[in-house]
């Protein structure tokens, strides 16, 4: 039997990404024997949303190309794409995304971490940085405590450098300044004490090879998202905000500073969506900002309740009402984000002052 060429598939699409199998190398092919193919096909995107029509296109084109096959074999695994973001400041990350909001009290932490926890869940290999030095929540959302560690490492000169390892916790990669500082202990920083630890935190941490590194930001606009940009070519920023017109009025002021610093902006998630504060407000806003709406996230006791005792991965477990709310902001931010990197021209990184 003669082997059949993964070119037979190269032209089939990725529905709803600008790329095809081809494209981005997602596919092999291996003739097992006799009438019996092997296709492996590799998913750009955690959760894809498309996957059972790209199986039925594989499938089609196969019997289109040689119907002499009497056997298929798929097997599926994930490669998750990206812009490598980071990698001038020593970072194997693929994806770097920030989690913003234009004011504090609409649960950009609860978010941030529900979308780390949820892409996890996906199957992607995930960090979550806590960049929210006054406010510090994620040690208390994910229920994880230690110190990060200083340990040595041999660089590739000979020379022996030391390199921060973050915490680690049901295996995700964390670090926060809540780890550091006592829980009581104010932090009480100028702009470039910030500037600092945040560097620390992006390239001084030995956060090893991942698909996406989500950071919660501080709220509002100022020296963060400056310096992440400056370090870094961003995959994007998400930013949450809740229904009622008093947040969208600051959430649009957030899209407009990460748009100023080059950043680009995913989407908007509404958080606490329901009767109490409505619904809506935040797909209206993103639809009149041109820009995409990731989806809302309902306002449930069951989340206050798992964000007050630690244990925020029970809102990914089969029957919980946040389930799907929650797997779905993940997908979309990950499409997102896959579009914008298959999109988007090079940029030039900006130096950063020291």
């Amino acid at each position: 039997m003669q082997p059949v060429s993964s070119d037979s598939f190269s032209d089939i699409p990725f529905p709803d990404l600008p790329c095809t199998i081809g494209s981005i190398r997602a596919m092999t092919v291996e003739t097992l024997d006799e009438g019996t193919v092997r296709l492996e096909i590799q998913f750009p995107v955690p959760g894809y949303p498309h996957r059972e029509a790209v199986l039925t296109s594989l499938r089609e084109r196969l019997h289109q190309v040689r119907p002499d096959v009497q056997n298929v074999e798929i097997a599926e695994s994930l490669n998750v794409i990206g812009p490598k973001s980071g990698g001038t400041v020593g970072l194997r990350v693929k994806n770097v995304i920030a989690v913003g909001s234009g004011k504090g009290g609409v649960g950009k932490s609860t978010v941030a971490t529900s979308l780390a926890l949820a892409l996890q869940h996906l199957g992607a290999s995930v960090g979550l940085l806590d960049a929210d030095v006054y406010g510090p929540s994620i040690p208390h959302m994910t229920g994880s405590s230690g110190k990060p560690e200083v340990r040595e490492h041999l660089n590739t000169d000979g020379s022996i450098i030391q390199r921060v390892h973050p915490v680690e916790h049901q295996g995700m990669k964390l670090m926060s300044i809540g780890y550091i500082v006592p829980e009581q202990e104010a932090v009480i920083w100028r702009g470039p004490m910030l500037h600092k630890m945040l560097t620390q935190f992006v390239s001084g941490t030995e956060w090893g090879e991942l698909d996406y590194l989500i950071v919660d930001m501080p709220p509002g606009t100022g020296d963060v998202a400056l310096t992440l940009s400056q370090m870094m070519s961003l995959a994007g920023a998400v930013v949450v905000c809740t229904p009622q017109k008093v947040a969208l009025l600051d959430a649009i002021k957030a899209i407009g500073m990460y748009q100023k610093v080059n950043i680009p902006v995913l989407g908007m998630v509404e958080n606490m969506t329901g009767e109490i504060f409505g619904r809506g407000g935040a797909a209206k806003a993103a639809a009149e900002q041109r820009i995409p709406f990731l989806g809302e996230i309902p306002i449930t006791a069951e989340i206050r309740v798992c964000g007050d005792e630690s244990r925020m991965q029970d809102l990914l477990a089969a029957g919980s009402p946040a389930r799907e709310a929650l797997l779905q902001v993940a997908t979309e931010t990950a499409m997102q984000a896959a579009k914008q990197f298959l999109s988007r021209p090079k940029q030039t990184s900006l130096e950063i002052l020291q």
